[in-house]
């Protein structure tokens, strides 16, 4: 008898959600389309990708990273001068996403908290005990 109450409301609430969906679906929008253009084509757009490189290689962990695969700060700069628009376009959003130096460790730490708490979660959902001596 319980199973034939739970599907009840199963159907009760699939049959709500379909005809919600049903009247959003009977309303009209307008949708718009263009092409956004994603840069001007003057060299504001490189001097600022060059300065974004430039501060990302004067990083002292970067620095030392060039010096120890045997190139100079100065030839690493060399080639970024020498780059096309769109490569320096991608490696300045490339340095965008680099991490900063002390959040790596936070955010290490961070993961495995969240990872400790969810097995104990799991554990306790499956009616386990966690015994620490």
């Amino acid at each position: 008898m319980a199973t034939v109450r739970k599907a009840g409301w199963f159907v009760v609430l699939a049959v709500a959600m379909a005809g919600w969906l049903g009247v959003l679906g009977s309303m009209r929008g307008i949708a718009e389309a263009g092409v956004i253009t994603s840069r001007l084509g003057d060299g504001a757009g490189r001097s600022e990708d060059l300065a974004k490189v430039q501060t990302f290689l004067e990083n002292k962990i970067v620095v030392q990273k060039l010096v120890d695969y045997g190139v100079s700060p100065e030839e690493a700069m060399a080639k970024v001068r020498a780059m096309s628009e769109q490569e320096l376009h991608r490696l300045a959003s490339l340095t965008d996403r680099a991490p900063a130096g002390s959040s790596d460790a936070l955010g290490f730490l961070i993961g495995v908290a969240i990872l400790v708490i969810l097995v104990i979660v799991i554990l306790k959902l499956m009616n386990k005990e966690v015994i620490v001596r």
